[in-house]
């Protein structure tokens, strides 16, 4: 299948999304509410020219119009980082993974989120804890806990299913999908994101990010 043939898919998805029924949407900025949509989307994630290994991802929307970037540590220059940034270039997410003391106490790597201001100041956004075992044992699925106050009615969220075959999906506390990753093709270097209505998109690929990295992708080196 080729590359054009994909976008094609997505965009027809795309209209079939915004054609549906509206109905009434609760939107959920956990980082900007500048990246939540009134109706579902799908965006494809693209893995960057294999310039430099962890040279990171693109995700365009149907019109291949890049929405997001995740710089890997192939161009920040450190391991364990990631930055994600908006189709303009703009910083969105610092992402970092915690201390190695941090990791033993909880029996899981830890990755926080933090975005910044005009001013400099950062806010932590979530923290996502890979357990231990969760590579051997479906029972201990990857969790994300919200941790910005104005947003701690969003509840957590956890990954469910494989991320590595494409196959995955984002669940909220409440049982909802408000995320779905799917593969469109052999390579694993071009899948889609379906995000459901009111969900913020920059928060999905900011877990997504992390889930590349933990699973050996293209932001790792």
């Amino acid at each position: 299948m080729q590359t054009r043939e994909i976008y094609q898919i997505i965009k027809k998805q795309t209209k079939k999304k915004m054609a549906a029924k509206p109905g009434t949407t609760n939107m959920m900025p956990i980082i900007s509410k500048v990246y939540c949509s009134p109706s579902e989307v799908v965006l494809a994630v693209r893995r960057r020219p294999n310039v430099a290994n962890g040279g990171g991802f693109a995700v365009a929307d149907s019109k291949q119009r890049v929405v997001f970037t995740v710089d890997g540590c192939g161009v920040i220059g450190r391991k364990e980082e990631l930055i994600l940034r908006d189709g303009e270039g703009n910083s969105l997410l610092l992402i970092r993974r915690k201390g190695a003391i941090v990791e033993v106490l909880s029996l899981a790597r830890q990755w926080t989120g933090v975005t910044y201001d005009f001013l400099g100041s950062h806010k932590l956004v979530f923290t996502l804890k890979d357990p231990y075992n969760s590579c051997f044992s479906n029972k201990s699925p990857i969790r994300i806990s919200i941790e910005s106050k104005e947003c701690s009615s969003y509840g957590s969220f956890e990954v469910r299913g494989d991320f590595p075959g494409r196959s995955c999906s984002i669940v909220s506390s409440r049982g909802d999908v408000v995320a779905t990753v799917q593969q469109v093709m052999a390579s694993r270097d071009l899948y889609h994101v379906e995000i459901k209505a009111g969900m913020d998109q920059a928060f999905v690929f900011g877990v997504i990010a992390v889930l590349d990295y933990i699973y050996d992708g293209s932001t790792r080196c």
